[in-house]
């Protein structure tokens, strides 16, 4: 596989979160070196830093990110979003704050155009509202 894109890193970082969030949410065994690996059809050495970095982080602080955006949702619970708009929102908690080489207000345009693109039509605004009350410096 080529060198991607940023911004099809940042799509194939969504997925493999997502795909952990899934295991997790069974209760099943998580391999996430096996899982971005398997991803992207490479072996996880070879694997783009960025790859690696934001989803590794994204899992890691999971639960730290979860009381974040919780404290920040008045009447949503965060298990009660849908998977894929958890992963969004924890990719871009790691990306702002375990990779930090971006401003709050790319990461956030990062989140609504794969809301925009993966979510029902109007989800792209909460999650452009929850990251603007959760992403600080």
């Amino acid at each position: 596989m080529g060198t991607l894109s940023r911004n099809k890193q940042q799509e194939v970082a969504m997925n493999i979160i997502y795909q952990a969030l899934l295991y997790l949410d069974m209760d099943e065994e998580l391999d996430l070196e096996q899982l971005i690996s398997n991803n992207l059809g490479i072996p996880f050495k070879e694997v783009d830093i960025y790859i690696k970095q934001v989803c590794v982080s994204a899992i890691l602080h999971k639960d730290e990110a979860i009381a974040v955006f919780s404290a920040n949702m008045d009447t949503w619970k965060f298990s009660r979003l849908s998977l894929l708009m958890r992963a969004i929102l924890l990719l871009s908690y790691a990306h702002f704050y375990y990779i930090k080489d971006v401003d709050k207000e790319v990461v956030i345009n990062v989140a609504v155009v794969l809301s925009k693109k993966y979510l029902n039509e109007t989800d792209y605004k909460f999650v452009n509202a929850i990251l603007e009350k959760t992403l600080n410096v």
